[in-house]
């Protein structure tokens, strides 16, 4: 059985016939398909445990028409890539592909960068990062090249960082580049006051905003249930609350990742769903608001310095269509301009 290379039909004829039409007969007076219909292309770079994640949560939601993979292992990424093909009786018709070059990434609405080197033992943070700087260097100009209209989203880690580093290397307009941020630990958060609560978690507005890491913030001040603010429904209500309870599950969601990866060996379903819903607000044009890393610049007394750090964006075509205006305690606000200090104190040794 042959393969066109350039339409994926299979030349089941003689001499490698197309029998395509074979099948089918078109209805009197039909015009072609429309050309104005929405064809969307996803690539995610890195076929590892959270890029394989974000892709199988992708392809089940019925997201992309077409998705890209692009790793540096060719043959772990063809396995991948057919594991996936081979699935196609039960998942939405999209046309998965995978290469080593980046020309198969051609004409993307959506660029997912989840490729990172991995933090080996004593090795310093800064390490890390100037390893994951020289890595993207690889990454983001040819995506940039192949694909100038698109929309890149980072998840590899440290992602503020390296959503600045992306951003530097694509020359991209700010809006346009986007890390994934604080977005799962939001989830996280909703989930373990939902838990304390005995609530459903879609009843809970709670973010986490900063730094993806320990300096983050959780905006205590503005978490409802139900449309209830709740402290300040405790506070009229005169209802006591001990503050060490919230820095408790405010711990909790900073150690979680850990806590997976100590376990399992790694985190990839979590993060692949929260991907997948950044995925669906942006190709969708959605408009929702979600808590990812974008240049904070001037945003709550932040001006030391190009950071991007995590705080409550509305998210459409086009990348980040602006920040929400969210009230934040001055304590909240001072918490935040810490947490730009710390990510400043390391993406200002890059050499970038």
């Amino acid at each position: 059985m042959q393969k066109s290379a350039s339409s994926g039909v299979s030349l089941l004829g003689p001499g490698g016939l197309d029998l395509t039409h074979s099948f089918f007969t078109s209805i009197l007076n039909s015009a072609p398909p429309s050309p104005t219909k929405r064809h969307n292309k996803v690539t995610v770079v890195g076929a590892g445990n959270v890029g394989m994640a974000v892709a199988q949560t992708i392809l089940t939601q019925d997201l992309v028409d077409e998705l890209v993979l692009v790793d540096a292992l060719p043959d772990k990424l063809r396995g991948e890539m057919l594991d996936l093909q081979h699935a196609a009786a039960f998942l939405p018709r999209t046309k998965i592909h995978a290469s080593t070059e980046y020309s198969v990434t051609a004409g993307s609405d959506l660029c997912i960068v989840t490729a990172g080197a991995r933090q080996v033992s004593g090795e310093s943070r800064l390490n890390l990062v100037q390893r994951n700087v020289s890595l993207f260097r690889s990454i983001i100009p040819p995506l940039v090249q192949h694909s100038p209209a698109c929309v890149i989203l980072v998840v590899s880690n440290p992602v503020d960082v390296l959503t600045y580093v992306a951003w530097k290397l694509s020359g991209f307009p700010a809006n346009r580049v986007i890390g994934s941020g604080t977005n799962l630990d939001s989830s996280r958060f909703r989930f373990l006051i939902a838990d304390h609560l005995d609530v459903n978690a879609h009843d809970v507005q709670a973010y986490i905003v900063g730094e993806h890491g320990d300096s983050s913030v959780a905006l205590w001040s503005s978490i409802s249930v139900g449309g209830v603010p709740v402290l300040s429904f405790l506070e009229k209500q005169e209802i006591a609350y001990e503050k060490v309870t919230l820095e408790k599950i405010h711990k909790a969601v900073i150690e979680s990742a850990d806590e997976v990866i100590r376990l399992k060996g790694y985190t990839s379903w979590a993060i692949g769903y929260s991907v997948a819903n950044l995925a669906r607000s942006i190709l969708r044009d959605q408009r929702k608001v979600h808590p990812v890393s974008v240049l904070a610049k001037g945003f709550h007394g932040i001006h030391g310095g190009e950071v991007f750090l995590s705080l409550p964006s509305q998210l459409g075509r086009g990348g980040v269509i602006g920040v929400t205006n969210i009230h934040l305690t001055p304590k909240e606000a001072q918490h935040l301009r810490d947490s730009a200090t710390a990510i400043l104190e390391v993406q200002n040794q890059l050499p970038i």
